[in-house]
């Protein structure tokens, strides 16, 4: 069993930082790629952010030059540094990450439970 527990959400005007923070947990050997996506009310859920074991990142075009995302492999830990929040950035962020479990051939997806960013203008 394997979870992610997301922490960092919250409210903040426009133009405002926040740092959300997601930690896996459980019968882990390895962790490929770590991610952010969001989705907001009647919209599907959209890729925000990826990071990949060696450390190379995308983002989605809207987010460019204000998010960043890292990781930290020895936590188990990907962050995701929120600056310059615009009210359209409102929306609850999931967390996901690419897990190979001890003794597993395969890797499987692992979602966390959502953490809810409100931007007001």
């Amino acid at each position: 069993q394997v979870q992610l527990v997301e922490s960092g959400g919250g409210l903040v005007q426009a133009g405002g930082s926040l740092r959300l923070s997601c930690e896996a947990s459980g019968n882990i050997f390895s962790i490929n790629a770590m991610g952010w996506y969001r989705q907001a009310p009647g919209k599907q859920r959209d890729v925000v952010a990826t990071v990949t074991s060696g450390g190379a990142t995308n983002y989605a075009d809207s987010v460019k030059g204000r998010f960043t995302i890292s990781r930290d492999n020895a936590k188990n830990t990907v962050y995701l540094q929120m600056n310059s929040l615009e009210p359209e950035d409102t929306a609850l962020y999931y967390c996901n990450a690419n897990i190979k479990h001890y003794g597993s051939t395969y890797n499987f997806n692992y979602w966390g439970q959502g953490t809810q960013v409100t931007v007001s203008s």
